[in-house]
């Protein structure tokens, strides 16, 4: 059995952990995980990547402690590599990658979240932090290279070192994530996720710009500013060639609602 449904629908792809009852990942659930990314990246109808946790408490509890205790070293060690290139190979599709937290996200989970490229979790249903320092070892799966790009290195310190775990309202505060949404049941937060994620797509998107925005940014970020300018030239200058750019340009001119069509 999958450990990560995969579902598409008008652009979209879906991506759920599913491992009841907290949706802790192994390395069946990260291989899983891993070709999910590469089905979206493949699919040239995708142009949204949503990724979420089964069920209402847990968008994922980070990884299974069970198999972490019963593993050698030398398994750990590999584990932690493949886990860092499936999340690395996520953030590096140029493809819009929205995190709906739908319950507790917490050590891993939170690591799996900061890699996309935006996260909305649903008022009330949980809580985030890296505590892994509980544990005796620290966030490594990405957790302390992308915690500190978001809120800055004194602040993410602070929070590893103390193992804090804390709401969504102040994970907004932080910048940690960018929305928090009140809604009435876990449905209606998905629902809202998912129409959310179709402004994104065709026709009405330039699913292309978007995509390399993203791009830009992710690996723009990581570089020099000469160096990422030069990223954004040539993503700008491969934009300028197709269809969407001459049709955006034309409807602006026309005054008229351009229609894309990610070519």
């Amino acid at each position: 059995m999958a450990l990560v449904d995969y579902a598409t629908s008008a652009g979209v792809a879906l991506l759920t952990l599913n491992d009841p009852p907290v949706n802790g990942y192994t390395h069946e659930m990260m291989k899983d995980l891993d070709a999910a990314i590469l089905e979206a990246r493949f699919d040239n109808d995708v142009h949204v990547i949503v990724i979420t946790g089964h069920g209402e408490k847990f968008f994922c509890a980070g990884a299974n402690i069970n198999m972490l205790r019963e593993s050698d070293p030398t398994f750990k060690y590999y584990f932690c590599l493949h886990a860092n290139e499936t999340l690395s190979r996520l953030e590096h599709t140029p493809k819009l990658c929205i995190a709906a937290l739908n319950g507790h996200t917490v050590g891993g989970g939170l690591e799996i979240a900061m890699a996309c490229d935006l996260r909305i979790a649903r008022k009330g249903a949980g809580k985030v932090g890296l505590p892994e320092v509980a544990l005796g070892v620290l966030p490594g799966t990405g957790g302390t290279q992308r915690l500190a790009r978001l809120i800055g290195k004194s602040r993410a310190i602070q929070l590893m070192c103390e193992g804090q775990t804390f709401d969504f309202e102040t994970a907004l505060a932080v910048g940690l994530i960018n929305d928090v949404w009140e809604t009435a049941s876990h449905d209606e937060f998905m629902d809202r996720i998912l129409a959310y994620s179709h402004t994104f797509t065709l026709p009405d998107r330039a699913a292309l710009a978007v995509g390399r925005i993203k791009r830009a940014v992710q690996t723009g970020f990581e570089v020099g500013l000469e160096q990422g300018l030069a990223l954004e030239r040539e993503l700008q200058a491969e934009l300028f060639t197709s269809e969407d750019a001459r049709e955006g340009l034309a409807a602006y001119m026309e005054k008229r609602k351009p229609v894309f069509q990610g070519k």
